[in-house]
């Protein structure tokens, strides 16, 4: 699988983003995707994920009530819908496919290559 995301720019704090994550190569649906972060100097962490069809989402806690995964796998594509977006929220923002939809990078086989989130003051 080919992930291609898009997006990311920069944004005041208390705005909104939709990132969008293109699939192909493969069947999109037979994935869960996630969507991960890596702020400079940290490890990249867990944002967000969403089963295969779309039914079932985690989220990790400092985003949850304010970020929205969702899919459309007639359209091989997953969403990051981000509002009331903070500074600490700054970090480059990567997909990822895989055949649980998991919180740990490891269970994730196809990665994209990341795109730009900057939240300023």
């Amino acid at each position: 699988v080919q992930l291609v995301e898009s997006g990311g720019r920069l944004v005041q704090a208390g705005g909104s983003l939709r990132l969008s994550c293109s699939a192909s190569g493969r069947t999109f649906s037979n994935y869960a995707m996630g969507w991960f972060r890596q702020a400079p100097g940290k490890e990249r962490e867990f944002v967000a994920t969403i089963t295969s069809t779309g039914w079932t989402t985690s989220y990790a806690d400092p985003v949850k009530g304010r970020f929205t995964i969702s899919r459309d796998n007639a359209k091989s594509t997953v969403f990051l819908q981000m509002n009331s977006l903070k500074t600490e929220d700054t970090a480059d923002y990567f997909c990822a496919a895989g055949r649980v939809a998991a919180t740990t990078p490891k269970d994730y086989t196809y990665w994209g290559q990341g795109t730009q989130v900057t939240v300023s003051s």
